[in-house]
């Protein structure tokens, strides 16, 4: 039996895993912990006081209830998109499908402010909804406007692969066997579409929770209103008021680890039933 050693042109596994565990522990892990170990000197009734006020509590309701409405929002356009985009050709297609990837590029602050000119009563969408009593931005439909803007890519992004890996003969076949449209939507396409479905949902709601910039120019920033999680944490670290910072920043990292880790679990989840 012959040995082949095999050369690779990156270090040895050692080296590599070396340099991977120290960049992870000063960029992520030392920071992060930071946090930990700043809320851990709190006792159980303040820490409790900080998570839990009414103020606390009514921009948990607003952060994810609105994060929560924007994924699912772009779970039914963002299946569109992708649909359009991967099996129909058009002038102007390139365009359309770089603008999606608008979100990931743009800075949040700028869009914020485009958002805002654009909800606003005097812009070209606010304008029109004014006279009939309907508020868009700095207000709670304006989080949902920048959450749903915010969280589109990763839902269209998410289903593209999938998409183009369909054969368009069994929606043919379908059709041919005497299956409603509904019937093959529901019955040939829906099943291989629904895990990366739920992933990019899952990813566009975690992207959401965190998002800052393009929400805090149309949200009006009212507390008990349209005040999110992330300005919270923001006006207390402004206020000197450390630990409580610390504290919501904390139940966020939780949240956002659970989330990070269902994502996980649905992606491994996908390329199994892929597969099958």
């Amino acid at each position: 039996m012959s040995a082949r050693s095999e050369r690779s042109v990156i270090p040895g596994f050692n080296l590599s895993l070396g340099f991977t565990l120290t960049y992870l522990g000063l960029i992520v892990v030392i920071p992060l912990s930071a946090a930990f170990l700043k809320t851990a000197g709190m006792s159980w009734s303040a820490f409790v006081d900080a998570v839990a006020s009414p103020r606390v509590l009514a921009s948990y309701r607003l952060s994810f209830g609105a994060s929560f409405l924007a994924a699912l929002v772009n779970c039914v356009f963002g299946l569109v998109v992708a649909w359009v985009l991967v099996r129909y050709s058009f002038p102007g297609r390139k365009i359309v499908d770089a603008l999606v990837d608008l979100p990931f590029a743009l800075p949040t602050a700028v869009a914020g402010i485009a958002l805002a000119a654009i909800y606003s009563k005097n812009g070209w969408v606010g304008q029109w909804v004014e006279p009939y009593g309907i508020k868009l931005a700095f207000s709670q439909i304006g989080v949902f406007i920048a959450l749903t803007f915010i969280g589109l890519p990763f839902v269209v992004r998410t289903l593209q692969p999938v998409i183009e890996e369909l054969e368009p003969e069994l929606e043919e076949a379908s059709y041919t066997l005497g299956a409603s449209r509904w019937q093959t939507i529901r019955r040939v396409i829906l099943p291989d579409l629904f895990p990366p479905l739920l992933t990019g949902f899952a990813m566009a709601f975690a992207r959401a929770l965190g998002e800052y910039g393009s929400v805090v120019f149309i949200s009006g920033n009212m507390p008990m209103r349209t005040e999110i999680t992330p300005l919270l944490i923001i006006t207390k670290l402004e206020q000197y008021d450390y630990r409580g910072a610390t504290a919501i920043a904390v139940v966020m990292l939780v949240v956002s680890f659970i989330l990070l880790l269902f994502i996980n679990l649905l992606q491994r989840w996908s390329r199994r039933h892929h597969r099958i």
